[in-house]
């Protein structure tokens, strides 16, 4: 079950069944339109499930939005090499709560998908990589894997087409670091989570060296109802160019936070106000961070934006991985981001300078800011620190801690000046009452 009511305003695609009795089950999933896909997908070759993907507008879910198929479309099958499927459940995001929804409630339509990437490549092995945190996750997903092999979905000569796959789930440690697909496949490899210089890329050079499909939860569990509803219904239900439905993890200062499956393009303002209940106690709404606490925030005034990839990137910021983070007028942003940066500098892998160093001065400098010991100049060097990490580390975690930083600087400095005049004025009535 989910968290918080269904809204009318939903179009139900990848939480169809998350309301059903027992919806983890095989027996929930085969009574509603489960394993039909595959059926379908073995009577296809993999040119032409590529071409069924590229067609439905389906992008990644994990938070870049590269397009699926022509993601799948680069693995090569010549190699020589065994091929994998690895499914990126490692969420670790803040603000995102969607992929255990996913898990918990729908396991067999994730396997459905990963049994279809599996074919396209033509693989005979697949991993779930899940977040140690979500012990209890891991216990439901590894039994729906044993209800898939019962059932001949997973084992040899899956429903007589003399093709073996198999799959396994594999646990992380906690660490953000591998949500980052290379750091993750250093973690499967059962090394220390740290990025790999990139290229080659996944596709060519990933799981054991070998070819890898490297794909999210939220990304495979989309793909059964593609084949088994079509491309172009898909398509269009969201906007050009981003096919389908997200799941939107709203939390913050609304009146009704939850995961609600809105279509892509879905207007932002919207999803707070009708489908969230507005912003909650009557305030006015001051920002929102709409793709994870990595994204660059949006002043209210920003927020008139439809909910897609591209959109949202010509607004300056990303989608990432759908979590809306809706701020009153009453937010510190001084103490969002300060808080923000604690979390990046804890989770930085270490293995970059520009990422490790510049994480911990961010940190540092703002802790003291915020604590009332910032000096005028200390606005003007948070920006500069943030910029000096952009484009400069192995992955995009030092991305994502310059990005929320810088943006918090650029467009709210006068909350940032309000605190420092704040400061000198506690100040001066020390000096005033201590002589």
């Amino acid at each position: 079950m989910r968290f918080n009511e269904p809204s009318p305003l939903e179009v139900r695609v990848v939480s169809a069944r998350f309301d059903l009795e027992n919806s983890a089950s095989i027996e929930t999933y085969l009574a509603n339109d489960g394993y039909v896909a595959i059926k379908k997908a073995l009577e296809m070759t993999p040119e032409a499930i590529i071409d069924l993907l590229k067609a439905s507008g389906l992008r990644g879910r994990g938070g870049a939005g590269f397009p699926t198929g022509m993601k799948w479309s680069f693995v090569p099958r010549t190699t020589g090499k065994p091929t994998y499927i690895v499914c990126n459940s490692d969420e670790s995001e803040p603000g995102t709560c969607k992929d255990r929804l996913l898990m918990q409630n729908d396991p067999h339509q994730l396997i459905e998908g990963m049994i279809i990437a599996g074919w396209t490549i033509r693989s005979n092995k697949g991993y779930i990589f899940i977040r140690g945190e979500y012990r209890y996750l891991i216990d439901i997903v590894d039994r729906a894997l044993e209800e898939a092999y019962a059932r001949g979905y997973l084992g040899k000569n899956i429903l007589g087409s003399g093709w073996d796959f198999d799959l396994y789930t594999h646990t992380g440690a906690g660490a953000y670091e591998c949500g980052e697909e290379s750091a993750l496949l250093e973690s499967l490899e059962g090394k220390r989570g740290i990025p790999r210089l990139k290229p080659p890329f996944p596709a060519v050079v990933g799981a054991f060296q070998s070819p890898t499909i490297l794909n999210n939860t939220e990304t495979f569990s989309s793909v059964p109802a593609i084949f088994r509803q079509g491309a172009e219904w898909y398509a269009a239900l969201g906007s050009p160019k981003n096919g389908g439905t997200r799941l939107m993890c709203v939390s913050g200062h609304v009146a009704k936070p939850g995961v609600y499956e809105m279509p892509m393009g879905f207007p932002l303002l919207r999803l707070i106000d009708e489908v969230c209940g507005g912003v909650r106690n009557g305030k006015k709404l001051k920002a929102v961070i709409p793709g994870g606490s990595s994204s660059p925030v949006l002043k209210a005034e920003e927020c008139d934006v439809a909910l897609d990839f591209d959109s949202l990137a010509k607004a300056k910021t990303m989608a990432g991985s759908g979590g809306l983070v809706v701020l009153d007028e009453d937010t510190d942003i001084v103490a969002v981001a300060l808080r923000t940066i604690k979390f990046y500098a804890h989770e930085s892998c270490g293995w970059c300078i520009p990422c490790r160093e510049g994480t911990t001065w961010l940190k540092k400098v703002l802790t003291r800011f915020h604590d009332g010991g910032g000096l005028e100049s200390d606005i003007d060097l948070i920006g500069e620190l943030a910029a000096n990490m952009l484009g400069r580390t192995f992955c995009p975690l030092g991305d994502a801690a310059a990005m929320p930083i810088g943006a918090f600087v650029a467009k709210f400095r006068d909350e940032f000046e309000a605190r420092l005049k704040q400061t000198r004025t506690a100040n001066k009535t020390l000096e005033l009452v201590h002589g």
